[in-house]
């Protein structure tokens, strides 16, 4: 006999999050469900879940059109960061994410530094080009000039 469940978790094999799947009873009853992986499908709990799925999705939206926001204005701002720098353009040091979150602190914006994609540290002066991924979906690049501090 199989039951219907809803999946509060992916499941290998069976279908990810929020999907309604036919499973056998016996699984369901001694595997999904004192797992946490499922939820019977009853119709109480797929209203709840319809509900709970279309705040998540309001709440994605509004996350997106804030990211996309962000994005205009960091594509449209050149960050000027200042770096101590010896003969040839060479810096002592370099100029990692954390410099680049600081700076962008500094004018206003709220970056975390795990989003800023800095492939390895800036180690010379000139304008470089770093994206920013806001949301999977959402990147911005990020223009930045790191010149010979005073």
């Amino acid at each position: 006999m199989n039951v219907q469940v809803i999946l509060n978790e992916d499941v290998a094999d069976l279908g990810r999050t929020g999907d309604v799947v036919k499973v056998r009873a016996g699984y369901a009853r001694n595997y999904l469900l004192p797992r946490g992986l499922a939820i019977e499908a009853n119709p109480r709990n797929l209203r709840v879940f319809e509900h709970q799925k279309r705040i998540a999705a309001a709440r994605r939206e509004a996350q997106k059109s804030e990211s996309m926001k962000l994005k205009e204005k960091l594509d449209a701002l050149v960050l000027t960061i200042g770096a101590n720098a010896g003969e040839e353009g060479k810096l002592f040091g370099s100029v990692t994410n954390i410099d680049i979150e600081k700076a962008l602190r500094e004018k206003g914006f709220t970056v975390d530094r795990r989003k800023i994609m800095l492939v390895e540290p800036i180690k010379q002066l000139g304008e470089f080009t770093v994206p920013v991924k806001l949301l999977p979906e959402v990147e911005a690049s990020l223009k930045i000039t790191v010149v010979a501090a005073e």
